[in-house]
């Protein structure tokens, strides 16, 4: 299970424009080389300057590629205001953290861009006392800005490193608000269900049938469905009762859920 890789091209478009108005200080150059190197990402230490600088390029990132495109929810645009990105990037890419663009985080996978992760979040309208499950924890960046929101956030990861370290990472950060699990996101996590919003990271090409059943009745789902480097879209699907209700969020392109366990 994995993370978007690019946007639709209206939303590719928008984020080079919000990219293109960056000052070329904020840009970091040259980018490093992409590497698969199968290793968890470290817990490095930041001096207080270093901390100030990141700040400073986290609040320009939110005011030009957040609520420059078009995120209004407050709750979410204080989240990403606040979650420090730059600790759930491997080392390698620091410098890259505000950039609005997916990064490379290991084993193949990679963090969603920034925008992306505001949208699926505002698309869920989160309330301080809900039950979140996420598909696909990665570093943990998503399940960090759900946590600043809901009340409790339950997240799968299906490669067990990943899992391991983001478990690690976000107690260390103080997220006491969130679970983490290794196994097979597309049968969700039955015994804490049913959740009031499920967002789910990477694309199967149908809705899980486990994921549909443990939405509680009111609940939202934000999930691509497509198949593997074809057309998907990005559905909010909304439970009312036995009934459910689909809203195209627009076309996206995301790598496939996985179901082997690594």
């Amino acid at each position: 299970m994995r993370r978007l890789l690019y946007p639709a091209l209206p939303v590719l478009a928008a984020l080079l424009t919000a990219c293109a108005a960056l000052p070329e200080a904020y840009l970091p150059s040259p980018t490093p080389a992409a590497t698969a190197t199968p290793t968890p990402i470290p817990f490095p230490t930041f001096s207080a300057v270093e901390e100030e600088a990141f700040a400073a390029q986290r609040l320009r990132l939110v005011e030009v590629g957040i609520i420059g495109l078009g995120i209004k929810d407050p709750a979410v645009i204080e989240a990403m205001k606040k979650v420090p990105r730059h600790r759930f990037v491997p080392p390698s890419y620091v410098g890259h953290a505000y950039l609005n663009a997916p990064l490379p985080i290991g084993y193949g996978q990679s963090i969603s861009q920034p925008y992306i992760v505001a949208l699926m979040t505002e698309a869920l309208r989160l309330q301080p006392t809900d039950r979140v499950l996420e598909i696909g924890t990665g570093s943990g960046y998503q399940a960090a800005i759900l946590a600043e929101i809901a009340q409790e956030v339950y997240t799968i990861e299906i490669i067990k490193p990943l899992a391991d370290s983001a478990a690690a990472r976000l107690a260390a950060m103080g997220y006491d608000n969130i679970e983490v699990r290794y196994g097979d996101g597309y049968f969700g996590w039955e015994e804490q269900a049913p959740f009031d919003a499920i967002i789910v990271t990477c694309a199967p090409d149908h809705v899980p049938p486990p994921l549909r059943s443990q939405l509680a009745d009111g609940g939202r789902m934000v999930i691509p469905v497509g198949p593997p480097g074809g057309y998907q879209e990005l559905w909010l699907i909304e439970r009312h009762g036995d009934e459910f209700t689909t809203q195209s969020l627009g076309g996206v392109l995301f790598v496939p859920l996985t179901r082997e366990l690594r």
